[in-house]
């Protein structure tokens, strides 16, 4: 381009300008504005005024390294972000709070903007994906890791082409500039956008061949069960309110809403060992989804309970057998780690044999 692209005037603006106008004017808490190359220049002719600034010494590595380090500026407490593109200079920021809206609803971990039924930018990540994201090498963006979590993409169709406009050559800027001088129509518009690659693929019938341990709880138990069932080629969820993904790196996934209807892998089971906070919970959700194994962590006497008050919501006594309450096989088992392996001992049995549970003593 000549200059860094950022710097580059449209409509009285530099792109990196009207960008940030974009987010100031949506319902974001924290803005962190990413900068590499010729980083300083920058700086000095954009006001940075409120916003966090993160000057990214590896750019030359790619956008991954990019994401990488403002991703980790972040507050800790920031549940989801918007991933902002600073030569996409015709987003609108009712877009942006748009697709906040539909997050706040759904709480998916992915949410992409589509005209037309073409994806578009930005993109709004849930907290549960950063490390994936933050683990990307090279110059690749996030729909890199799209392949892994198609069921959890939430596409929201709005009304701005913006979100498939951006500014990679001298003809885009070129078509930009017609654009903010209001020579373009419709038809321009659209071919402004590159189309190429937009589509989202769709889930493969094969896309759930994993199978899957959900692990509801944070105890010692569940943490030392997530380790193992990782080494033992099963995919991990866990879930807990609290829970960010990157404090159990041994988890595929982290789940801060007790909702485990969940499309079925090839095999699921469930673990309840959240101490008797929403263990009950946990439970009621597998009775009315396919689950191969169902368990509960827990001593004999509040695994009796947990099952009498179960009985007294109106659940069978043929339902409840198929509840292992405690979890895991009988091998004397003390430590967390023991238990652990008794709980996938339990599995495997059941995964090998077909077995159908049993009820608490």
């Amino acid at each position: 381009m000549g200059e860094p692209k950022q710097l580059l005037h449209v409509g009285g603006q530099t792109l990196l300008e009207r960008a940030l106008q974009t987010v100031r004017g949506a319902g974001v808490c924290e803005i962190v504005l990413v900068l590499g190359f010729a980083a300083e220049t920058i700086a000095q002719r954009v006001s940075v005024e409120g916003m966090k600034v993160v000057v990214n010494q590896a750019y030359r590595q790619g956008l991954g390294s990019s994401l990488c380090a403002g991703l980790s500026a972040l507050d800790p407490l920031t549940n989801a972000a918007l991933i902002v593109l600073a030569d996409q200079p015709l987003v609108r920021s009712k877009t942006l709070d748009q697709l906040i809206h539909q997050y706040q609803k759904c709480r998916a971990q992915i949410v992409v903007p589509t005209y037309q039924g073409f994806r578009g930018n930005p993109i709004l990540l849930d907290r549960c994906v950063f490390p994936e994201v933050m683990a990307l090498r090279g110059d690749i963006g996030c729909r890199a890791i799209f392949g892994n979590h198609l069921e959890e993409i939430l596409k929201v169709p709005v009304d701005d082409i913006g979100v498939l406009i951006d500014i990679d050559t001298k003809d885009d800027f070129a078509k930009l500039q017609r654009i903010a001088q209001g020579e373009a129509d419709r038809r321009a518009l659209l071919e402004a956008a590159d189309l190429h690659g937009r589509e989202i693929p769709k889930v493969q019938d094969d896309s759930r061949d994993q199978e899957e341990i959900i692990i509801v709880g944070t105890g010692q138990v569940a943490l030392a069960l997530a380790k193992l069932a990782k080494v033992m080629g099963f995919r991990v969820l866990v879930v807990d309110p609290l829970l960010r993904a990157v404090d159990l790196p041994d988890a595929d996934e982290v789940l801060n809403t007790l909702d485990l209807s969940r499309p079925a892998t090839s095999g699921r089971y469930v673990v309840a060992a959240s101490g008797g906070r929403f263990d009950e919970e946990a439970v009621q959700q597998t009775f009315a989804i396919d689950c191969n194994y169902v368990a509960v962590v827990a001593n004999r006497k509040r695994a009796q309970d947990l099952c009498r008050s179960l009985k007294a919501k109106g659940y069978s006594v043929h339902k409840l057998k198929t509840l292992h309450a405690p979890a895991g096989l009988e091998i004397g088992a003390k430590t967390p780690e023991e238990i652990a392996l008794s709980i996938l001992a339990e599995i495997i049995s059941v995964k090998r044999k077909g077995e159908h549970g049993r009820l608490a003593g």
